[in-house]
This record gives structure tokens, C-alpha cells and sequence, in this order.
């Protein structure tokens, strides 16, 4: 009797552990049907601050390069796609930096030089004053919450779960590629991007998040030469509708040096 008994015993075993196991697959395919599309969600991200939106904060900077570490407070003005107003804020005095962009141009002013600098919102015009090899197009969807699109019409998308993240990849033909690892309430947690051949040019992390649907309070760039990077801490957000765009058009001033970039 004893060893039908155990016969008899381990069947139900098993047929408990393959319950549960059951169970288990139920529920996480529940979770990635919750999730919806990897377009929804790339979507639902990309709209905490819309095209029509223009996003201002005081800002906490920090730079690191291969010339040092440089702190800085400023006023931060953005919109998507690209266009961006900086302004360097002393700690006493009036600000003695201006940087101002558009898709179509791009402008510096420095009151204490007197100089006036103007050309096109390039890489190589931008690294001229802050020391950073970086398109003001990405920089702007990055400082905007989201992640900069890869400048093609295709697209591949693949997803899955990696520990509490949703991890989607996405890779344009010519070989780029992205991938971002998005947490609860469609919160963007890290970005890596990489070149045509899969190495990795640099990679984003998104932090302090306040209410559902706000944007990240602190973004970071690391470059891949594990030296370089730009961290931004904001306060004082402000999201508006764009109903003029005339702030990031800067005049030049009177009785300046006028210095053409390109």
C-alpha cells in the first residue's frame, strides 16, 4: 500500500508544478498585453512634452571632458525638434553666455568679449564653445524626456522583459540602432545608442521622475570614452503651448564684434 501510495503521489506533484507553472505564463503574458505595442508606449513617452510644447527650467549643469569638470547654472528654453535657447546664469551678475538655436541657424553671444558668433546649428559649431560633440537635435529630444529618432522611414522593433523593464530595441537600415528600457507608468529609465556597427556611442539615464506623466528631474549623457558627460538637474519646470517662437531668434545687440562660424 505504501509504495502505490508513492506512485500515486508524484503525479499530483507534478500536476500542481505544472499548474503554477501555467499560471506563471498566464500571468506575464497578461503583463506584456498590458504594455501594448512598442509604438504606443515610444509614443505615450514621446508625449509628456509634445511637438507644439515648449518646455523652461532653471537648470543645474555639469560637464565633464577631457579639460575638466565645469558646473554651471542656467535658464533652459527647448521645443522639439530642435530648437533650444541656453543662457549661463552667474552666481552674481547677469548672465555672460547666450546660446541660441533653430533648425535653420544657430547663435552665440558673449556681453563681456562683446562677441557675437553666428552659423549653422552643426557638431563641429557647437563644440566650439562647449566642449561637446553632440547634434542640438538629439540633445533636445534627450533634454525633452524622450530619445532621438534615427533619421530614417524604417524602422524594426523588437521587445521583451528583462528583470522589471521593458526593453525595446529599435534599428534603422543603415545598421543604427537604439535601445531603451522603460519602466512603470511608461517612465524612460536608460538609453543606449549605437553606430552602424553595434558599438555603443553613448548611452542616457533618466532619473528622480515626480508624479505619473512628469518629466524626468535629472537626465545624464556618458559618452562611450568613459570621460566625457553632461548632466542636467531641473527645477522650476514649466510646459506651455508654443504660441511664439521669437525666443529663439537673437537679435544682435549694438556696438558688438560680429563673427561668422561658418
Amino acid at each position: 500500500m505504501i509504495f502505490f501510495k508513492k506512485v500515486f503521489f508524484l503525479p499530483r506533484i507534478i500536476i500542481l508544478l505544472s499548474l503554477v507553472f501555467l499560471a506563471s505564463g498566464c500571468i506575464q503574458q497578461t503583463v506584456m498585453h498590458n504594455n501594448s505595442t512598442p509604438e504606443k508606449i515610444l509614443s505615450a513617452i514621446s508625449s509628456v512634452v509634445a511637438e507644439d510644447d515648449i518646455l523652461s527650467a532653471t537648470a543645474r549643469i555639469d560637464l565633464v571632458t577631457i579639460h575638466g569638470y565645469q558646473p554651471a547654472r542656467a535658464a533652459l528654453i527647448i521645443k522639439k525638434p530642435s530648437y533650444l535657447r541656453l543662457e549661463l546664469i552667474p552666481v552674481i551678475g547677469t548672465p555672460d553666455f547666450f546660446l541660441v538655436a533653430s533648425p535653420e541657424k544657430m547663435s552665440i553671444f558673449i556681453p563681456s568679449r562683446g562677441e557675437f558668433y553666428r552659423g549653422l546649428p552643426t557638431v563641429t559649431n557647437l563644440e566650439r564653445f562647449l566642449s561637446w560633440q553632440f547634434n542640438i537635435e538629439d540633445l533636445v529630444m534627450i533634454f525633452s524626456g524622450t530619445y532621438p529618432s534615427l533619421k530614417e522611414k524604417v524602422i524594426t522593433y523588437q521587445s521583451y522583459q528583462e528583470n522589471n523593464f521593458l526593453r525595446i530595441e529599435m534599428k534603422a537600415q543603415s545598421g543604427c540602432s537604439q535601445i531603451l528600457w522603460v519602466g512603470e507608468n511608461n517612465r524612460l529609465r536608460k538609453l543606449v545608442f549605437n553606430d552602424v556597427q553595434g558599438k555603443e556611442i553613448y548611452n542616457v539615464k533618466y532619473d528622480h521622475y515626480g508624479s505619473p506623466g512628469s518629466l524626468a528631474g535629472e537626465i545624464t549623457i556618458s559618452m562611450a570614452d568613459g570621460i566625457t558627460s553632461l548632466s542636467i538637474k531641473y527645477s522650476d519646470i514649466k510646459i506651455e503651448k508654443a504660441v511664439d517662437l521669437s525666443i529663439f531668434d537673437l537679435p544682435i545687440p549694438a556696438n558688438v564684434k560680429v563673427i561668422m562660424l561658418d
